[in-house]
């Protein structure tokens, strides 16, 4: 990330102060295709509201309406104790049997990963429904912290079967969750998904660094090997304005 902020004040001297554009559509304007081409490039951070203001001659409640332009569009993001910060553009994730860790690959971002717990754990009723276990038998928690670009995107929880225990911390920092399970063998068939929101819950806003009680999108998965055997559980959470899912509907 920029230690410096940065704003190209040269892109914004032919502002149309008189004409029927608004001034906040011509910063957000300017401001997304200078971050799109690159000249803003993805872990910049911003000046601030009240510099860039002063800088453009604009008022603060313009300069705060451009830039949520770009906070909605995931664009750009607030973060506490840093400011705005360019990232890119959401995570776009088709709904299809890929992990979270691959869809950054594949769409040239670089994935970070954060352990916070890895412990083996009974069963309880749910968790054994779903993998197929005797319920009170061990499986593995793991739940990570997932991001790119600097930003936390999305917190995942998983459990497997008790095959699975091996797998360690190192591993589960460096690669995909399903990249381990592939390197072991597995072929990962077919899964049983669905897709929702709720409110953060408070340690998951700290962690995601967004509001409390502020949405997320979740998402719940049970996928099954090739053999039919449910070889992880899991129950994420997003950030609904650097992650989305999608779809393509086809008429019968």
């Amino acid at each position: 990330m920029s230690a410096t902020p940065v704003w190209p004040e040269e892109l914004f001297t032919d502002l149309d102060r008189t004409g029927p554009v608004p001034l906040y559509y011509q910063v957000s304007s300017r401001l997304e295709q200078a971050i799109r081409s690159g000249r803003i490039p993805t872990g910049a951070r911003l000046e601030n509201e009240i510099s860039i203001g002063e800088k453009l001659g604009l008022s603060r409640p313009t300069v705060r309406r451009a830039i949520q332009e770009l906070v909605d569009k995931g664009l750009l993001v607030r973060r506490r104790g840093i400011g705005t910060q360019v990232v890119q553009g959401q995570v776009s994730r088709p709904v299809e049997l890929t992990s979270l860790f691959e869809d950054l690959e594949r769409t040239h971002h670089e994935p970070s990963t954060r352990v916070l717990s890895h412990e083996v754990i009974p069963a309880d009723e749910t968790i054994a429904e779903k993998l197929s276990v005797a319920v009170g038998s061990d499986v593995l928690r793991i739940r990570r912290l997932r991001g790119t670009d600097g930003s936390p995107v999305a917190i995942l929880e998983n459990y497997l079967p008790l095959e699975y225990t091996d797998l360690t911390e190192e591993d589960l920092n460096a690669k995909g969750l399903y990249q381990l399970l592939r390197a072991r063998g597995v072929t990962i068939r077919i899964a049983n998904q669905s897709i929702s929101a709720r409110r953060a819950h408070a340690d998951e806003a700290d962690l995601l660094d967004t509001a409390r009680g502020g949405p997320l999108l979740t998402m719940e998965r049970v996928a099954f090997d090739d053999s039919g055997k449910a070889v992880e559980f899991g129950h994420h959470c997003y950030r609904p304005d650097l992650y989305r899912f999608e779809t393509t509907l086809v008429a019968k």
